[in-house]
């Protein structure tokens, strides 16, 4: 599928003497996109336990996703391309693109997929159990399970959930553009996220394909993006290609470390660039 070339997006940089980036100000920056939602504490009933897995997903596998800032051009790719595989309306997105500041006042994308946190404040509220934590760290929903009260909504800090207000009718605007739906539409009246397409995941693992590396087990935000700024792959596997990007930058950042939520998805921060030699 052919798609009109996009050109690299050119970040506007300051004199390196007058104020370096700073990894400070990048999460300053962060935290006001996300907002600084204070968990609230609920007085639930006991949860439901309809599902074996560890709540820290201390499995062989531990996905995570590494996102480069300084190759995001904000072509929303990912979002369109999410949208397609999980059959989303257009007004659903669990992939967020905005366009940032630091507090250089140099311009950057933060794309945010659902964070897949290892202490997920979302899985903490959940009165039945409907979402949880597997083995291989994903946060994933059981759709029969939600109640649609909306408490996983209130309680994370990344604005990664969305509600579904409609009944699964009507055009899909982007199919065939970006892909093909993958999944079975969810039933109005459920909360709904990213799961790093662990459709993709899993069937992939079944087939012998690697998450990563092979397209047809890889998150669609991923195989989508034409400048590769997002990788994938197991955290675990010092070989994989999400591990081997992180290798790369001594300071790589979770959004909202204050929360103590630990986040498997890492971004590469914005690179100043060096000062112009003057003529």
């Amino acid at each position: 599928m052919e798609k009109t070339p996009l050109t690299e997006n050119q970040f506007a940089h300051k004199p390196a003497e007058e104020k370096s980036f700073s990894r400070r100000g990048f999460l300053a920056v962060a935290g006001s996109t996300v907002g600084a939602l204070t968990l609230t504490q609920f007085m639930l009933p006991a949860k439901a336990k309809s599902h074996d897995s560890n709540e820290h997903g201390e499995g062989h596998h531990k996905w995570g996703m590494v996102v480069d800032i300084n190759k995001c051009i904000g072509c929303n790719y990912c979002t369109y391309a999410c949208q397609a595989v999980n059959d989303l309306s257009e007004d659903m997105q669990y992939n967020k693109v905005t366009s940032e500041k630091t507090e250089n006042g140099e311009a950057f994308f933060l794309s945010r997929p659902c964070m897949h946190c290892e202490n997920p404040p979302c899985v903490h509220v959940c009165p039945v159990g409907a979402t949880y934590v597997r083995d291989d760290g994903i946060v994933t929903m059981d759709y029969d399970l939600c109640i649609g009260c909306r408490y996983c909504e209130v309680a994370c800090p990344y604005d990664a959930r969305v509600f579904n207000w409609r009944d699964p009718n009507g055009e899909n605007s982007r199919v065939p553009e970006f892909g093909f739906p993958e999944v079975d539409r969810r039933p109005r009246g459920v909360m709904e996220k990213c799961t790093f397409c662990e459709h993709r995941i899993d069937s992939g693992l079944e087939r012998g394909l690697v998450p990563g590396v092979d397209e047809m087990a890889t998150p669609a935000c991923v195989v989508v993006c034409p400048t590769g700024a997002r990788v994938f792959g197991d955290l675990n596997d010092p070989e994989s290609p999400a591990s081997q990007s992180l290798s790369t930058c001594k300071t790589p950042i979770r959004l909202r470390e204050d929360l103590s939520t630990s986040p498997k998805v890492y971004y590469l921060p914005p690179r100043p660039q060096p000062m112009a030699e003057e003529a």
